[in-house]
């Protein structure tokens, strides 16, 4: 498996419907409509800064995105840029006009007789956690060809919690370098999962890294009746990844936001907002700078602010009319709040939100700073127009607006 910046990447555009599934166990012969070209965009007229989302109009569904990974001991440089590209990577689907809800899952794969076949993260828009799962993904193992690419399709068509809105875009990303073989499970075929796809309205795309031949005949076939589209990256990598100067302090600045949240609930719930806390705190203690400032820049979008205040956060709960702080009984307030007379909590809760609107003020200004820097840099690059990740917006401006998703002309995500 050739090694490969820029895992995630979201590719595609949308084929004629697919009547009958292609066979697709024989690699050797492709079969179906060959995937389509993805449309160019201009990169550098509009890098997305915060405050993204314009008025709804069409599509009111959601956005959701598996990603399905090989991670055998090639793809490290791909793992690696997963880890700092996924959140531009939201960042540029959550454009859309319509704010979309962002739901991402991942299917990990090597083989039989590796540490593992597959390793699931369910759809979720609680991003924080995905990428604390994710950032502790290394490759490992494999050195042979093929691998567990059925069951790790399989898993992904059929055990992801896949919304039944027929507004909602669902897509799949298959990304690796090696073909799959069904040896191990041979009721786990490609042709089943496909057609499982197709009535559930997931296309189903591929992402071939590096030049294997029998890598990319099965790869295209997968995508051409998935309804996808197939692309091949190099293992130079094609992946923009800039730190800028603004990164550090957006990241800094994060962190004092994420500490004006204040979760309330039952038991239940503060096992999840611990759980959350657990895996921001992580993602704070291990990630870059420049990923941090993507994530920021991500949480300041209307699609980002599950991301970032999760459910039962009393600050914002308060603030929308979700919920009266009298009205709160007094074991599911914050720990904060216990002790302090009435009028105390209130202007405890009223503090926080006032440093809350400060420090979204200046990060957003920073994102703005941010934004702009990134566009000269497109600029002086030719505007990364070779890059995976033009080709990825591009993908999801075209197989999105099946679904009434629209997009500004030019809102990638670096």
């Amino acid at each position: 498996m050739n090694n490969r910046l820029l895992g995630f990447s979201l590719f595609a555009i949308t084929a004629a419907t697919v009547i009958a599934v292609p066979y697709l166990e024989d690699a050797e012969a492709v079969t179906g409509p060959p995937p389509m070209a993805v449309p160019a965009v201009n990169p550098t007229a509009n890098i997305i800064g915060p405050d993204i989302a314009a008025p709804a109009i069409q599509g009111q569904g959601d956005i959701e995105v598996v990603f399905v990974l090989d991670t055998t001991g090639s793809m490290s440089e791909l793992i690696q840029a997963a880890k700092e590209k996924i959140w531009s990577i939201a960042t540029t689907m959550a454009s859309a006009q319509n704010s979309p809800r962002i739901k991402i899952g991942l299917v990990a794969y090597r083989d039989q007789g590796e540490a593992y076949v597959t390793k699931m993260v369910d759809l979720t828009d609680d991003l924080d956690s995905l990428y604390s799962t994710l950032m502790d993904f290394k490759a490992e193992g494999g050195g042979d060809t093929p691998e567990a690419v059925h069951e790790a399709l399989a898993d992904a068509v059929n055990n992801m919690s896949w919304t039944r809105n027929q507004d909602t875009y669902r897509s799949i990303f298959l990304v690796g370098d090696a073909p799959g073989h069904n040896r191990h499970a041979p009721e786990l075929s490609f042709n089943q999962s496909l057609k499982t796809a197709a009535a559930k309205g997931i296309v189903v795309n591929t992402i071939q890294c590096g030049k294997l031949a029998s890598t990319r005949r099965q790869w295209q076939q997968v995508a051409a009746a998935g309804q996808g589209a197939f692309f091949n990256v190099s293992s130079g990598g094609d992946a923009v990844a800039i730190a800028t100067p603004f990164d550090k302090e957006m990241a800094e600045l994060s962190v004092k936001l994420d500490d004006t949240r204040l979760f309330y609930g039952d038991a239940k719930a503060r096992e999840t907002q611990q759980r959350k806390t657990a895996a921001t705190a992580k993602l704070h203690a291990g990630a870059s700078d420049a990923t941090r400032a993507r994530r920021a820049t991500y949480n300041l979008s209307k699609s980002g602010e599950r991301n970032a205040l999760g459910d039962g956060e009393l600050v914002d709960d308060i603030a929308k009319g979700r919920v009266k702080l009298d009205e709160v009984k007094a074991e599911q307030l914050p720990q904060a709040l216990r002790k302090l007379a009435p009028e105390e909590q209130a202007a405890f809760v009223e503090k926080r939100a006032k440093t809350r609107e400060t420090l979204r003020d200046q990060m957003s200004e920073l994102a703005k700073q941010r934004a702009a820097y990134l566009k000269k840099k497109a600029e002086d690059a030719d505007g990364f127009a070779d890059s995976l990740d033009q080709k990825l917006y591009g993908a999801i401006r075209a197989q999105a607006a099946e679904k009434g998703f629209r997009y500004e002309a030019d809102s990638a995500s670096f």
